[in-house]
C-alpha cells in the first residue's frame, strides 16, 4: 500500500509540475498568437470599378494553428487531425511542427468551414483557430491581370493589389503591429467591369476563332487616358493566385513587348505629315528598298508610286520606308522618344516591361522601323501613342485610376500638332470605310464612324522572321469626327479561319475583333450611332 500511494503521489506531483508549467508559458503563448493575428489580420480596402463594383472584397476565413507547448501527445494530436485532413498523415512536416518548442506555429492555412468544425469536435489540446482575412475576387479572371492577387498573408504581390500595398503603406503598418480593420475607403479603378467583361469576352472568342495561342484587347480614354479595359488571354483567376505563374498566363498587355509591325506606320505618318517635310498628296517609289543582304519586301503591292495617303490605305512597306528617310533618322528616334516608345511605361500597374529598340542609328533601322520591325513595344505603349495621334496631338501616360479632364490637361505633352492629328484621323477612318480599298474595313460598325490601322508582323525565332507565324494587332478609335475611346486589339499566332474568306492577316483577324467590341461597348460607354453622317471627305494637305 505504501509502494502504491508513492506511485500515485508522484503521478499526481508530475501533472501538477506539468500544469504549472503550462500556466507560466501561457505569457509566451500569448504573446506569439498576438504577433501572428499581426501579420495577418490587416484588412485591405475593397477596389471597385468606375461604377462602383466590387471587383476585389475581403471575407473572412478560418486558419488552423498549434501551440506545441501545450499538445500533450503529438502523435495522437497528428492521427487526430488527419481523420479530418488525410493528407496530413504522412506529412512529416506537421510533426515536426508538433513536437517543436516554439510558441505558435501554423498547420493549415484557409480551412473549409466543414473542416473547421470537424477539427473543433475532436477537442485537441493545444489546436486552435483564427479568424483572417482572405482575399475574395466576385468576377473570378474577369480582371485578373489588372487587379493582380495577394498571398496567404493578404499581402498584394501583383497588379494593383501591390500598388495599394506601396501607395498606402499598409505593409509598414503591418511591420510596426499597427493593424487597421475597418473604415478603409474603396479604391475606385478607372475599369469598366462590363467593358472589361466584353473585350475578354470578344478577345477568347477571337482566340478560339482564328486558332490563336494569346490575345490581348486594350480600351483606352483618349481624352484622360484612363484604361476603360485591358484583358491578356490566357489568364488566371486571382482567387487561385498559383496560377498566375504558370509561362501560357503571363500579362502580355504591359509585361511583354513585341515587334507590333504595320500599326507603327500610324507613328510613321504622323512623324512625316507632322514634319512639314511630306504631304498628304505626295506620291513615293514603292519599288523594294534594299541595304546591302536585305530587301523590303510589299505584302499588297500595287506596281506604281503611291500617295501617302494610299501608302497608309494598302500599307505599304517601301512607301512608308521612304517617308521616314525622307525625314531622317535622328527626327524620328527623336519623335519616338516623345511619343515614350523608347522607355517603360509611368503607370501604377508594376509589371511594366521596357521596350527593345535598335542601339544605333542607321537607313536601314530606320526603315524597318517605320513598319514595325526592329522595334519592340508592349502593346499598351501602342495604345497609347495611338491616342495621341487621334486626340489632338497630346500625350498622357496611362492610368488604372479615375482621372479628371483637368488632371489630364495638366498632365498632357503635345507631341503633333492639332492639325496633323486631323489629318492622322482621316487616314483612320479612310482605311477602315468600305469601299476605299482600306485594310480595316471589318472593324467598320454602322453608325459609330471606325477609324483604325492594321498590323501584320512575322515573328522571330531563332534569329530569323517565320513567315508562318504572325503577331497580327488593330489599332482603332470611335468616332473619328471627335474620338473618344481607342481601341487595340492583338492576336499572337493566329490561323486562317477554317472555311474562312482569306489568309490570317489582320485586317482579316484583328480587326473583326475589334469590330465586334466596338459594337458592344459603345452604347455602354454613351456613344450613340449617328446614320446622317457623309462619306470621308478629301483632307487637305
Amino acid at each position: 500500500m505504501l509502494v502504491a500511494g508513492l506511485g500515485f503521489a508522484g503521478i499526481y506531483a508530475a501533472i501538477v509540475l506539468r500544469l504549472i508549467g503550462l500556466g507560466m508559458a501561457s505569457d509566451d503563448h500569448t504573446a506569439a498568437l498576438d504577433s501572428a493575428r499581426a501579420q495577418i489580420s490587416t484588412a485591405r480596402p475593397d477596389i471597385v470599378d468606375r461604377n462602383g463594383e466590387v471587383l476585389a472584397t475581403d471575407v473572412k476565413s478560418s486558419s488552423l494553428y498549434a501551440e506545441p507547448k501545450r499538445i500533450l501527445d503529438v502523435d495522437e494530436a497528428v492521427e487526430a487531425l488527419a481523420s479530418v485532413i488525410p493528407e496530413m498523415r504522412g506529412d512529416d512536416s506537421v510533426r515536426r511542427k508538433l513536437a517543436s518548442k516554439t510558441g505558435f506555429v501554423w498547420l493549415r492555412r484557409e480551412l473549409k468551414p466543414e473542416q473547421r468544425a470537424k477539427i473543433f469536435r475532436l477537442g485537441i489540446p493545444g489546436i486552435g483557430f483564427m479568424d483572417e482575412n482572405r482575399r475574395f475576387y466576385p468576377g473570378g479572371a474577369t480582371a485578373g491581370h489588372v487587379l493582380g492577387t495577394v498571398n496567404v498573408d493578404n499581402q498584394g504581390i501583383s497588379g494593383i493589389e501591390k500598388t495599394i500595398d506601396q501607395d498606402m503603406g499598409l505593409v509598414e503598418l503591418r511591420n510596426l503591429g499597427i493593424v487597421p480593420d475597418r473604415g478603409i475607403e474603396p479604391r475606385r479603378l478607372s475599369i469598366d467591369l462590363r467593358v472589361q467583361h466584353v473585350v475578354r469576352d470578344e478577345m477568347l472568342e477571337a482566340m478560339a476563332r482564328f486558332r490563336a495561342v494569346a490575345a490581348v484587347g486594350i480600351v483606352l480614354d483618349v481624352r484622360t487616358g484612363e484604361v476603360v479595359a485591358m484583358t491578356s488571354v490566357p489568364d488566371f483567376d486571382p482567387n487561385h493566385p498559383e496560377q498566375a505563374l504558370e509561362k501560357q498566363n503571363m500579362n502580355r498587355a504591359t509585361a511583354g513587348v513585341y515587334e507590333m509591325g504595320s500599326v507603327f506606320k500610324t507613328f510613321n505618318s504622323g512623324l512625316a505629315l507632322d514634319s512639314g517635310k511630306v504631304k498628304l498628296t505626295d506620291t513615293f517609289d514603292v519599288t523594294p528598298l534594299q541595304f546591302g543582304s536585305q530587301r523590303i519586301g510589299e505584302f499588297h503591292s500595287k506596281g506604281h508610286p503611291l500617295s501617302v495617303t494610299e501608302i497608309f490605305l494598302y500599307s505599304s512597306n517601301n512607301g512608308s520606308a521612304r517617308m521616314a528617310l525622307r525625314v531622317g533618322s535622328q527626327a524620328q528616334r527623336a519623335f519616338f522618344e516623345r511619343l515614350g516608345l523608347l522607355k517603360r511605361i509611368d503607370t501604377e500597374l508594376p509589371e511594366v516591361a521596357a521596350p527593345l529598340v535598335p542601339k544605333g542609328l542607321s537607313d536601314v533601322s530606320t526603315a524597318t522601323m517605320a513598319f514595325g520591325h526592329g522595334i519592340s513595344v508592349t502593346p499598351m505603349h501602342t495604345a497609347i501613342a495611338g491616342a495621341a495621334m487621334i486626340n489632338g496631338g497630346r500625350l498622357m501616360p496611362p492610368t488604372f485610376f479615375p482621372r479628371t479632364p483637368e488632371e489630364a490637361d495638366r498632365l498632357a505633352v503635345q507631341v503633333i500638332r492639332p492639325e496633323t492629328s486631323d489629318k492622322m484621323r482621316y487616314l483612320f477612318l479612310q482605311n477602315a470605310t468600305s469601299g476605299t480599298g482600306g485594310s480595316g474595313s471589318k472593324a467598320a460598325v454602322p453608325g459609330y464612324r471606325v477609324g483604325g490601322k492594321t498590323g501584320t508582323a512575322e515573328k522571330i525565332e531563332h534569329g530569323h522572321y517565320n513567315a508562318g507565324k504572325r503577331f497580327n494587332s488593330f489599332l482603332a478609335a470611335f468616332p473619328m469626327d471627335d474620338p473618344r475611346y481607342l481601341v487595340l486589339t492583338v492576336l499572337d499566332e493566329p490561323k486562317a479561319e477554317a472555311g474562312g474568306e482569306g489568309p490570317a492577316t489582320a485586317g482579316l483577324n484583328a480587326a473583326s475583333a475589334a469590330g465586334g467590341i466596338i459594337r458592344r461597348i459603345a452604347p455602354m460607354l454613351g456613344v450613340m450611332p449617328r446614320y446622317d453622317q457623309p462619306r470621308p471627305a478629301v483632307a487637305s494637305n
